[in-house]
């Protein structure tokens, strides 16, 4: 068939959408030479017309075509609305495998949409006389032979880093000339969600652009136009002649605003280009918050947290139960509906259907009323993930309910079901622009509308407070929850000191006195405050991320306490991750009650038990972590140095001054450099650090070696002069600890 044949023949069709969309389908076939379904494959089992669920309910599939991999297709009658027919695609797109376009077609309109995992979607419309065209007719072959040709170059991560770098900029540039810190990440954070609303047609006339045009010319009246935005925003209103959605939520509680100027307009324009409804929730907030915290700027362009090292954590603890409770109420609820078609009496068939539905109803309010605790939730990619997994879920139960012929729901699911505490400002602001931002993108995505009045619903269930102790020095209590996760502060028992101050950690090691020991690192708080809540009853099943010393000394405390109690159900004992923009290695812990049986796995694999020092073991073989020190010991082992400072340097470094001439004593750098091991050195794979090491000398003496001798002025002198005793600031080149023994 050529184009202008198929052209001809459905331009004036005045058939209905049943009545044409097969014989319109395999026309298309022809055109692009391609096998229509029924020449290829005769089960339908990957290439079919009327896909999904008519076998068990006697109504339309999913689709009106389906292709395995390449797309789901979808059918209206001429001059239908196209946009309604995506949304519907959109929703049954999990039982059609998540093809990677979704098409709809009037017979004489075509849109292709792209449904690929980790882009933008992209659009490909046109029109009946269009396919006159080569590449018109190109692009709808490739959606039968090679779809992956239509994935979009950039992705949303691409994207998502370049709005921080954009969006960090102009805060720095806000604080440079004297502004609140906390002020500019609240309008920085307005800014932000006014070009991601403004992109989903939330924020409608385009308002926000219409505000830059009108600023680039007199960026003196940038802000009093924010302020009439913001204020629309807050409770609803107009805007010269536009309508403005409810939106608040606490984002736009008020119209407060800052001035830009000329060059803060532009910079904002360039962010306006980037494609705001393609951000990515789960690295969002954590490159926003490097961009938008003074403290954390540096840690921009460094590492995040994949979300699918996240979902390690969150898979196993919060969504492997509840699909497991879903499966079993699923084949409940089948075997009702069975028995209902195979019996002939009316009022027997009516009453298993409705126990049937009354058997959902009861399974879908229960993962409705489902909550999620972060308590140390940072910019919310736990709860983003966590919220998105169960939205998931709930998307995938209304299919099945379906396809068993009971009536369809609505999601109701919502971010009612995540609840957080953080203590930094910045990152809880941000958690909950996350989190509106992941639940607005899963509506669209799925081809459910918005719910309004207000557009953001208030978040306070995300707290910004200390997760551990309360301002009066009590233990902070925390909200119920049924699942715990989260990824608790990486900080050593003596950087606490430090970082948290004397007082602070002094009244937290009494609060913990006879739970903890005072040696152990803050993560260990996290841990001991969530088995309790499990003991309590109030969670069921936690999953934390820790730094893989919880393994060992003090810190196994910790774990030994829930194995006493409870039981570890997963964990992965080394395994990287992400903190502070800096890769380090940690321990994953998954633990419950004694009643959670899930099997155990250690690192991926079945074990019988996990113990305390995250090792395996079978039921009744030696666990490691009862020994005891052997008296015959004493007086042979010694506890290595305590450095106190920066004084380790790379192999390759330590290297390189071992070849430089002799210092101004005639002595070589030798004197001073040591291969430097501690326990994993010996035990697992040798890390090849070296240290400086002026042992006790004077510190005139110390300086004769040049090279050495500088590099711990630069690193180590300002870090020991602020600390708290007096011999560690005077002498600062010394180790704290030499062990001279």
């Amino acid at each position: 068939m050529t184009p202008e044949e198929f052209r001809d023949k459905w331009r004036n069709t005045l058939l209905t959408e049943k009545q044409a969309c097969q014989s319109h389908f395999i026309d298309i076939c022809r055109l692009i030479e391609v096998p229509a379904p029924y020449e290829v494959d005769t089960e339908g089992a990957d290439y079919c017309f009327e896909k999904g669920a008519e076998k068990t309910t006697g109504k339309p599939g999913w689709a009106d075509v389906w292709k395995r991999d390449c797309f789901g297709w979808e059918y209206k009658k001429s001059h239908a609305d196209l946009t309604a027919a995506y949304a519907q695609l959109q929703q049954y797109a999990p039982a059609l495998e998540n093809p990677p376009l979704l098409i709809v077609c009037d017979t004489q309109r075509f849109v292709v949409h792209t449904n690929f995992t980790n882009t933008p979607r992209v659009s490909h419309a046109f029109g009946l006389a269009d396919l006159v065209a080569p590449e018109k007719r190109r692009l709808l072959r490739l959606a039968f032979t090679d779809p992956d040709q239509l994935k979009p170059g950039v992705t949303r991560e691409i994207i998502t880093k370049a709005a921080a770098k954009q969006f960090a900029t102009l805060a720095d540039r806000l604080r440079d000339r004297g502004h609140d810190p906390q002020r500019v990440a609240h309008f920085v954070s307005r800014l932000l969600f006014c070009l991601f609303a403004e992109d989903i047609r939330l924020l409608t006339g385009q308002l926000f652009t219409k505000l830059l045009d009108a600023a680039r010319a007199r960026p003196q009246d940038f802000e009093g136009m924010a302020r009439e935005l913001f204020r629309a925003m807050k409770d609803g209103g107009r805007l010269s002649f536009d309508t403005v959605a409810h939106f608040n939520g606490g984002l736009f509680d008020s119209d407060d605003a800052l001035p830009l100027d000329r060059d803060d307009v532009k910079l904002l324009e360039k962010a306006a280009d980037l494609d705001w409804g393609a951000i990515d929730p789960s690295i969002f907030g954590t490159l926003f918050e490097r961009g938008l915290d003074p403290e954390k700027r540096a840690q921009l362009g460094k590492f995040y947290t994949d979300p699918g090292t996240i979902m390690k954590i969150v898979e196993p603890v919060v969504l492997r139960p509840l699909r497991r409770e879903w499966d079993e109420a699923k084949a409940k609820i089948a075997d009702l509906m069975a028995r209902a078609e195979a019996t002939k009496a009316p009022a027997t068939r009516t009453r298993l259907r409705n126990d049937a539905r009354t058997l959902f109803a009861r399974f879908h309010e229960r993962l409705i009323g489902v909550r999620v605790l972060d308590p140390a939730c940072g910019s919310g990619n736990f709860l983003y993930l966590a919220l998105k997994g169960l939205k998931d879920l709930e998307h995938r139960i209304l299919l099945g309910a379906v396809e068993m012929g009971v009536d369809r729901a609505l999601p109701r699911v919502g971010p009612e079901a995540v609840r957080g505490i953080e203590i930094n400002p910045y990152a809880a602001e941000l958690a909950r622009v996350s989190i509106w931002i992941g639940e607005i993108q899963w509506m669209l995505d799925h081809g459910y509308g918005i719910t309004r009045s207000p557009i953001l619903k208030a978040l306070d269930q995300i707290e910004c407070r200390d997760a551990l102790m309360n301002k009066d020095g009590t233990e902070a209590q925390w909200p119920e929850a049924e699942f715990i996760v989260g990824n608790p502060p990486f900080l050593g028992n003596k950087s606490m000191l430090r970082g948290l101050g004397d007082g602070y950690v002094g009244k937290l090691r009494r609060l913990f006195d006879g739970r903890l020991s005072a040696g152990v690192d803050l993560v260990c708080y996290w841990f001991e405050k969530a088995r309790d809540a499990v003991m309590a009853g109030t969670a069921l099943r936690v999953g934390l991320v820790a730094t893989n010393s919880i393994r060992g000394g003090p810190n196994r405390r910790a774990l030994e306490r829930i194995i006493a109690a409870g039981r570890i159900f997963i964990a992965f004992s080394d395994t990287e991750w992400e903190s502070g923009g800096a890769q380090v290695r940690v321990s994953l812990v998954g633990f419950g009650s004694k009643e959670v049986d899930d099997p155990a796995t250690l690192d991926g694999t079945p074990v019988d038990e996990i113990h305390a020092d995250l090792s395996a073991g079978a039921h009744g073989t030696t666990n490691l972590t009862r020994a005891r020190r052997l008296n015959a010991n004493l007086n042979v082992a010694f506890m290595a140095t305590t450095k106190g400072g920066a004084f380790d340097i790379s192999g390759d470094l330590a290297r390189q001054w071992l070849t430089l001439p002799t210092n101004v004593n005639g002595r070589p750098n030798s004197d001073v450099l040591r291969p430097w091991l501690n326990g994993m050195d010996v035990t697992r794979r040798p890390s090849g650090k070296w240290v400086i090491d002026f042992n006790i000398r004077a510190e005139t003496e110390a300086a004769q070696y040049e090279v050495p001798f500088e590099h711990a002025r630069s690193l180590v002198w300002p870090e020991r002069q602020k600390n708290r005793r007096e011999s560690y600031r005077k002498f600062w080149w010394r180790f704290v600890e030499p062990a001279k023994a």
